[in-house]
């Protein structure tokens, strides 16, 4: 007899519906599993006699065949464990086979039978959702499942009481939303913990308003790494589509330890000896990595010029698409990665440039040769650089009380809820689709390339509205400047936020001049 169960398999992450077929026949007893299978699969077939063995079902001693289907692609993962188990068990009579017709299943066995949290379950849970069929899979990932919005939620916690279940002896209740499944995030740090540096502030907020790209440069101790950690206080919470994207990355990558819904932008702080496998994404089984991890986020890279060439580079592609391709023989898999990029360097490679006190001899070769390991096309992809000085001793012992993050988020927010607003009148229909199979993820409009750091150029022509005074400044500032189109458009984004700030239509001489003071790229010539 032969058995069909359908489960997923990943391309990124985009699912993609698999059968699993069982062939039982006679002959020599063997065990074969065909299709592409990686070491994880191929294990499964001992995870599965020892399942039977503990459930007192005698394995076939006959030739068993294990078909996944379509052949051609690699099958990865242990989550075909319990489709190749309900195969078989179908193949020999001992269930019924039709329960599994319009159900994606997935779980991974131990050898006693219990079943154990597999990786991706929220992706196939709303795959399973989108086309209309039930999603089996492990209790330990029953929550995780539920954030998809699927009522058809089977989650055993054995083998055994899943075949109880469809013998109908007990029932296996449907998991409900926790009233805690959303991740909550609180802060010990505040942006008031930072002394001074008003205008790196002002410029901060100007950045996470409209998710702009923003370099910090600066001596050491002048408070580049501690103003980029407290971007995550002021940060908005994520949109539901917004979570629910964030939460199946982190799904894919087996990340979702505590199962609830990511609710808060993910800040992703990789250390400088970071490999390019690990920042852009790789391995066997092609995981995300930090770019992708850090999607509608922020991705902070500190002493940038001490990552190696190659990590930095891979910026390029993400920052201009916000998505991230990884090419292997045989396929092309895409993750997102719509990230804000915050990075921050010093002067020199001794740090103390523009300090006659304490810069080295070497000045400015030393700087220059120090700037040189960021290629110009990086630079140029940067909306913002901010250069921050010392920070002045009255500051330091300064008694008066800082701007809170709760008064900065308030602003950001603000700014943000503007863009958003505009950008849902001129596009009522505007929707995302994750997976690249006309789903709309959460059944809203919002959609996170509403923000000036990241929308289209074309919409930005359209939501402009550069004043006479504003265009000629801009025009005067890029001939002279000598800037690309690229510098010129990121200008013209800036002061596109700068404005939603003070909720003003247009775009004034006075939000230009505000916007150019961060487009100097030049650190040799403006620290001083």
């Amino acid at each position: 007899m032969l058995s069909r169960v359908r489960t997923i398999a990943f391309i990124g992450m985009r699912p993609v519906e698999i059968t699993v077929e069982a062939q039982i026949s006679p002959g020599i007893a063997s065990f074969t599993i065909v299709g592409l299978p990686d070491k994880a699969v191929a294990e499964a077939k001992e995870r599965v006699r020892s399942t039977f063995f503990h459930l007192g079902i005698g394995f076939p001693p006959k030739r068993v065949v294990i078909n996944m289907a379509p052949a051609d692609m690699p099958k990865g993962g242990s989550h075909y464990d319990l489709p190749i188990a309900i195969a078989i068990l179908g193949s020999m009579g001992a269930i019924d086979i039709d329960f599994f017709n319009n159900a994606i299943t997935i779980g991974e066995l131990s050898l006693d039978g219990r079943l154990q949290y597999v990786s991706g379950t929220l992706c196939a849970a709303m795959f399973a959702n989108e086309k209309g069929m039930s999603i089996i899979c492990p209790s330990d990932c029953s929550d995780e499942a539920v954030l998809s919005g699927n009522n058809s939620i089977i989650a055993p916690d054995s083998m055994l009481s899943l075949i109880n279940h469809i013998k109908g002896t007990s029932i296996i209740k449907q998991p409900t939303m926790d009233q805690n499944s959303v991740r909550q995030q609180q802060y010990s740090i505040d942006m008031s913990d930072i002394k001074g540096q008003e205008v790196a502030k002002r410029a901060i907020m100007i950045a996470v308003s409209g998710r702009h790209n923003v370099l910090m440069i600066g001596q050491p101790g002048a408070g580049k790494s501690m103003m980029a950690h407290r971007i995550q206080t002021i940060l908005p919470p994520l949109s539901p589509q917004e979570a629910l994207e964030t939460t199946c990355i982190y799904s894919i990558a087996g990340m979702m330890q505590d199962k609830r819904l990511i609710s808060v932008p993910p800040f992703r702080d990789p250390h400088n000896s970071a490999s390019i496998a690990s920042m852009v994404g790789g391995g066997t089984d092609v995981k995300p990595g930090e770019i992708s991890l850090a999607h509608n986020g922020i991705l902070f890279m500190d002493e940038l010029p001490e990552f190696q060439k190659t990590v930095i580079e891979a910026l390029r592609q993400p920052l201009e698409t916000n998505n991230v391709t990884i090419a292997r023989a045989k396929e092309h898999i895409t993750y997102p990665a719509s990230i804000q990029l915050v990075a921050a360097m010093n002067p020199c490679k001794c740090g103390h440039y523009g300090n006659r006190q304490k810069e080295c001899p070497k000045v400015p070769k030393c700087a220059m040769d120090y700037k040189n390991k960021i290629s110009g096309p990086i630079l140029d992809r940067f909306d913002m650089v901010i250069y921050m000085n010392s920070i002045k001793t009255e500051d330091l012992f300064n008694s008066q009380q800082c701007m809170e993050s709760s008064e900065m988020k308030k602003i950001v927010t603000r700014a943000r809820n503007y863009q958003e607003s505009r950008y849902r009148e001129m596009n009522p229909d505007s929707k995302r689709d994750i997976f690249g199979i006309g789903y709309d993820v959460c059944n809203t409009s919002e959609n996170s390339s509403h923000y000036n750091g990241k929308i289209s150029n074309k919409y930005l022509d359209t939501i402009s509205n550069i004043d006479d005074e504003a265009r000629s400044l801009i025009q005067h500032a890029v001939s002279s400047a000598n800037l690309s189109a690229r510098g010129c458009n990121k200008i013209i984004r800036v002061a596109r936020t700068i404005a939603d700030m003070s909720q003003s239509t247009k775009i004034t001489d006075s939000h230009i001049a505000e916007a150019l003071q961060y487009r100097m790229i030049d650190p040799i010539n403006s620290i001083k």
